[in-house]
């Protein structure tokens, strides 16, 4: 690990946290979309993070190995993956072209499972892990200048 560690780990986090917020805007402007490439409404899509390096984690060779837990490298995304778990919403529409034209749904719009609400608490919270990764570069930087400014005095 070298001196700049902590500015490349949060780095892999401000990119993660972009793809996040670039996907949640994706939900949010499709939440309308009933008609897709692939047929049938639009799916949510969420974001699968996972550690960039799974092992070997860097080990201190300062400190005993009970107490050593080791560094991770940061994080990555693993996937973008479709939610098939969460049901699609029914609004009562006969008038819109995508209404189901018979059954025991006749009349009825099948509408995207995007959730605004959930949407926005996700974004919410990588805009928060954004700003959070921002923070430890800033004060990363500021640690660095305060080594130089004491070594050449």
């Amino acid at each position: 690990m070298g001196i700049f560690s902590s500015i490349n780990i949060a780095s892999t986090g401000l990119s993660a946290e972009r793809v996040r917020l670039d996907v949640i805007s994706d939900n949010l402007a499709n939440v309308n979309t009933t008609r897709t490439s692939e047929g049938g409404p639009y799916k949510r899509s969420r974001v699968i993070m996972r550690p960039r390096a799974e092992s070997p984690y860097w080990r201190s060779p300062f400190l005993p190995q009970s107490m050593d837990n080791g560094i991770g490298t940061g994080v990555r995304v693993a996937e973008i993956q479709k939610d098939n778990s969460t049901e699609p919403r029914f609004v009562y529409d006969p008038t819109h072209p995508d209404a189901i034209l018979s059954g025991p749904r006749q009349g009825y719009v099948e509408m995207p499972n995007v959730d605004i609400v959930t949407e926005m608490v996700d974004m919410i919270s990588a805009s928060r892990s954004y700003e959070a990764n921002a923070a430890i570069i800033e004060g990363s930087k500021a640690m660095f200048q305060r080594a130089l400014g004491i070594g050449s005095r």
